[in-house]
């Protein structure tokens, strides 16, 4: 195999391949082997069939493709692997000039990584989100924790309301047909929460234990059961039980019972500070995304489209694997979210596109200020997060693989990417 590169135009490279007769030929003969199993012929053995017999009666192109697609592939990665400076970012576009027993030539586009120009790191004009935590906060994180405190006891001596529990019966239809999942018994559902359709739970209300009520009610527009959707329905509701959710007081027991405390005002003092160290935390990230976002946007870059459909495909092929562990179709999650394959795919390209310009630019930056890791810090590392998970370093490392340590390496670069940032902005 021989090659002539050519021009490089708008971030693609043109690679001239020729392959000779004798290889071509080797290939040939490589892809009858793998295939001659596949055919039958009268007065043969299925796979003795000789290559000239198979080739007069389906033609003498007839392993052409299969040779063809490994010369190509074998010849890009060979090319590659010779020419370490060119960097593709995706299998090329080929187009065929010759093919014939006198070898192949074809021509391949190679979409190359792009070429990133930095912007100056200083003068970012970035501001970090003041952060509070009012009297209002606290008092809904407690009220929080006394709703998780409820208890619940059964009711008889009156009709169901909001804020009941309720166990009960009910056959739903549409036109007098019953309509799939649209059936249950013995069903949990709390009053007021809004877990059916609009309409459904306000009408349970009033009714007393054992009795039975249609309950009409109508599909939102857009629900996610296309059969379904704005189609008004009937659900024949029996009432089996009701319960009444009962709220202790909020007091000094009520902070012994769920904290280390032994007043309200230590749990209200604690809750306070928890919620404001979540909210600087939230503000710091917010603040180093946008850092980041702000040098980013300095930086010249074009991002090829062919490598956001790439990430894009690989970010889809990864959801449908994750979606058929949980027993679910990618085709019906689409239904269920109301899109298209190609609607979620231009979904994703706005967010794809920065996050591979981002990596592009932050790594060109990591290069450029020759920013490394030391064998230390990993080491650091590791401590730190066996302390955390009260491992000793020694089991944590037992149980890590390439990709984990990999990881943690990214984590320490983006650590000091983000000091960079701030030392260069003199942001503290």
């Amino acid at each position: 195999m021989t090659y002539k590169i050519g021009e490089k135009k708008d971030g693609k490279l043109i690679v001239e391949f020729e392959i000779n007769a004798d290889e071509w030929e080797a290939e040939v003969e490589k892809a009858y082997q793998k295939n001659k199993g596949k055919y039958k012929l009268d007065g043969f053995r299925q796979g003795k069939i000789p290559r000239k017999v198979l080739e007069k009666n389906y033609g003498e192109f007839l392993f052409y493709e299969d040779a063809l697609n490994t010369v190509c592939d074998e010849s890009f990665f060979e090319f590659l692997e010779k020419e370490k400076d060119i960097e593709a970012v995706s299998y090329p576009d080929i187009s065929v000039k010759k093919l014939d027993k006198t070898g192949v030539e074809f021509v391949a586009t190679i979409t190359l990584m792009p070429e990133v120009e930095l912007g100056s790191i200083e003068g970012l004009d970035v501001k970090k989100e003041e952060v509070s935590v009012t009297d209002e906060e606290v008092d809904a994180k407690i009220k929080d924790l006394q709703e998780k405190q409820a208890r619940y006891v059964d009711v008889t001596d009156r009709p169901a309301r909001m804020g009941d529990l309720t166990n009960i019966d009910f056959a739903g239809s549409i036109n007098g047909v019953a309509f799939e999942g649209g059936t249950a018994k013995d069903y949990e559902l709390e009053l007021g929460s809004h877990s059916f359709i609009a309409g459904f739970e306000e009408q349970v209300a009033g009714m007393n234990i054992d009795e039975t009520k249609d309950v009409n009610v109508t599909f939102p527009k857009e629900y996610h059961v296309k059969d379904l959707a704005g189609k008004p329905a009937v659900f024949a509701v029996k009432l089996l039980a009701i319960r009444e959710k009962q709220l202790p007081e909020i007091d000094d027991k009520f902070a012994q019972d769920v904290s280390e405390f032994n007043t309200l005002d230590e749990l209200k003092a604690d809750t306070k500070s928890k919620l404001l160290s979540k909210k600087e935390e939230e503000a710091n990230k917010d603040f180093e995304n946008k850092l980041v976002d702000a040098y980013v946007s300095r930086a010249q870059v074009s991002i090829p489209e062919v490598m956001v459909n790439n990430q894009i495909e690989r970010a889809i092929n990864e959801m449908k694997q994750s979606l058929s562990s949980q027993g679910l179709s990618y085709d019906l999650y689409l239904t269920y979210i109301n899109m298209t394959d190609s609607e979620l795919r231009e979904s994703r390209k706005a967010d794809t596109e920065k996050q591979i310009r981002t990596s592009l630019v932050l790594s060109e930056l990591v290069k450029s200020e020759n920013i490394k890791v030391t064998d230390e810090e990993v080491e650091a590392k590791i401590n730190e997060l066996a302390e955390k998970m009260k491992k000793t370093p020694d089991e944590l490392k037992k149980t890590m693989n390439d990709s984990q340590k990999e990881v943690i390496q990214s984590n320490i670069i983006s650590d000091k990417v983000i000091n960079l940032l701030k030392e260069k902005n003199n942001i503290k």
